[in-house]
């Protein structure tokens, strides 16, 4: 039985758009600090991994993340959380109106 920790996404379900201090506040009551960063359209990340388990909230726009090689492909829309646990090898592609997220290291 495999224990590893997977990735998971939980899709934004309050009916509104989220607020930049209603996100920070969430990580807030995580105990993470999180910082913004945004893209432009269609802008592309290749493959890679990060050495800690990243929590990502997409503000404004969309973006697309994939488990590589095969995995899963998530679509993030405002409110959408992500979780990827650390060493989890993933890309991922900009939507068409840019996107602004927001994340934080967890451990």
């Amino acid at each position: 039985m495999d224990m590893a920790p997977t990735a998971r996404h939980t899709p934004w379900t309050h009916g509104r758009l989220p607020s930049a201090d209603e996100l920070e506040s969430l990580f807030r009551r995580e105990g993470l600090t999180p910082h913004w960063w945004s893209n432009g359209p269609g802008e592309r990340y290749p493959v890679h991994f990060h050495p800690y388990h990243k929590v990502l909230y997409c503000y404004r726009g969309a973006i697309r993340f994939g488990l590589a090689p095969d995995g899963p492909v998530f679509e993030l829309a405002p409110g959408d959380r992500l979780d990827l646990p650390a060493l989890t090898p993933h890309w991922a592609v900009v939507g068409p109106e840019g996107v602004t997220c927001i994340e934080a290291p967890r451990g």
